[in-house]
């Protein structure tokens, strides 16, 4: 909880690492297919990438081939 409340609002982004947490919303749900569940919590991929993009620094110089991890579906 106390992550999650110091992320929520920021505190913990004047250092080098910015964390955001993702979770479920304590509320109830209805039921529904699992993609449109996570939607509507905001956990699907668009949401994520939306909390990411809002997160990093808006400069294109912080984002190098050195930093950035790609989390791509890899074919088996």
């Amino acid at each position: 909880m106390v992550l999650h409340l110091l992320s929520a609002r920021g505190a913990l982004d004047e250092g080098k690492v910015r964390v955001r947490t993702l979770t479920l919303p304590d509320t109830y749900q209805d039921h529904d297919t699992p993609e449109r569940m996570y939607a509507q919590a905001g956990l699907d991929a668009a949401s994520i990438v939306k909390v990411v993009e809002a997160t990093l620094p808006a400069r294109s110089e912080n984002l190098s081939a050195g930093n950035v991890v790609s989390v791509a579906r890899r074919q088996r």
